[in-house]
């Protein structure tokens, strides 16, 4: 009996472990944080070239809310930056997160900011 409580422990424990590996990515909020109007947003998963439509892109400061359900937590998010043309930030982690600020400047290029 004792053993049997033990496993029974033990599958508990890792069941917790692994609970935030199943979350995935869910509705956020994406704040436009460049200083430029974006067009032609998209996504896809880190890695790949599958690109989806993302949303209604916000003007330059503007925030819109972005219905997204997926099991993966890594994307990358591309845009037409007016003045500089197509940016992608990679590796945008999309879990657990409110909202995604996109940013980007010439000197240190593509970059997110969170807010969690």
């Amino acid at each position: 009996m004792v053993a049997v409580m033990k496993r029974l422990a033990f599958a508990a424990l890792l069941l917790n472990v692994a609970a935030p590996a199943f979350a995935g990515a869910s509705n956020f909020t994406l704040v436009n944080g460049t200083a430029a109007p974006l067009a032609q947003l998209s996504i896809t998963r880190s890695g790949t070239q599958d690109w989806h439509p993302l949303a209604p892109a916000p003007a330059a400061g503007a925030r819109t809310p972005v219905t997204f359900t997926n099991q993966d937590c890594a994307f990358d998010i591309r845009a037409n930056v007016a003045g500089v043309g197509p940016v992608t930030w990679a590796g945008v982690n999309l879990c657990d997160v409110k909202s995604v600020v996109l940013k980007h400047d010439a000197t240190a290029g593509a970059w997110v900011d969170y807010d969690q």
